[in-house]
């Protein structure tokens, strides 16, 4: 496969899942907002999702206070924010125009729609209409897709780059959700109905509400939230199901300079797979999420060099 087109159907696939996830994080903080707290709790977890986005200088170059409604309008739908809502169906999009010959009509029809679609809407209609709407909206859009992906394409290594893609970003995206959350709901945990909302509300923000009450069978405790979004593998945005299918299609196209990317993805890997939520506590959780994000980059990074570079200048 030309680079250039698994770069395109890499990004593709990104920037599809980014806005999806951040749809999710953005979704969790807005329910979260509406629980009684001061203003400065509300606007603590706002700020935080501008600087998990290191867009600090961007956003205070547009707004001179942090809000909800600033926030959600700066990564919803502000057509110069690259992280936003809005930029990331674009790219996605444009992406998918540039391969429109690799991809099957269903994909193409899907992504194009979804984005003729959002460009339509202004942050005012989206407001009005509900904020909470506009998110489901986005994360059935991004199904859509992925469901066209799974239904109609052939599993080829257009697939295999389309699915690291997905699983790289959403590993990434659940770890920073999860990152962004855990210590506000641990600094302000009140042992009441609150307290379980929040929870409840982050659980549902991963699709994982249901899943806990299944795994675990019991109230739901900090400690047993993390540990179903970091090591269960069987739980679809969790960081260890996601590593074992990247592990699975980086083999699949793995090339004669590829090695030390997969084995820096093995290492994840067997991290998760072997880990135990104590140790990952006992070292922090911020510490170890923050270096597992690292280690994502550079392995996004090191996919880049191996396999998405043009040949004339990977030479």
């Amino acid at each position: 496969m030309l680079s250039r087109t698994a770069d395109h159907l890499f990004w593709m696939s990104r920037y599809m899942e980014r806005a999806e996830n951040l749809a999710r994080l953005l979704d969790v903080t807005w329910q979260m907002s509406l629980v009684p707290q001061s203003l400065e709790a509300v606007n603590q977890s706002w700020n935080a999702i501008i600087a998990l986005n290191s867009l600090e200088e961007a956003y205070a170059a547009k707004y001179s206070t942090v809000n909800a409604e600033n926030v959600l309008r700066f990564m919803v739908s502000d057509p110069d924010n690259y992280a936003s809502i809005h930029s990331c169906l674009r790219l996605a999009r444009e992406n998918a125009h540039a391969v429109r010959g690799t991809i099957t009509t269903e994909m193409w029809e899907t992504l194009n729609s979804t984005w003729l679609e959002a460009r339509e809407k202004t942050f005012e209609q989206i407001w009005g209409a509900g904020i909470g709407d506009f998110f489901e909206w986005v994360k059935m859009r991004s199904s859509l897709t992925r469901g066209t992906t799974l239904g109609t394409l052939l599993q080829d290594e257009s697939y295999n780059f389309i699915r690291i893609g997905t699983l790289l970003e959403r590993a990434d995206n659940t770890a920073r959700i999860l990152d962004v959350k855990y210590h506000v709901l641990r600094t302000h945990e009140d042992e009441g109905a609150t307290d379980f909302y929040e929870w409840g509300a982050l659980l549902r923000s991963v699709s994982a509400f249901e899943v806990y009450r299944k795994v675990f069978r019991d109230v739901i405790t900090p400690e047993r939230v993390a540990e179903l979004l970091i090591l269960h593998k069987d739980m679809p945005r969790s960081l260890h199901f996601c590593m074992n299918s990247v592990i699975k299609n980086l083999d699949l196209i793995a090339n004669r300079q590829s090695g030390e990317t997969t084995r820096q993805a093995g290492l994840l890997h067997a991290q998760l797979h072997y880990g135990r939520i104590e140790d990952i506590l006992e070292q922090g959780l911020h510490e170890w999420l923050t270096d597992f994000m690292d280690r994502i980059y550079m392995l996004g990074d090191g996919i880049s060099k191996d396999f998405l570079v043009p040949m004339s200048e990977a030479a």
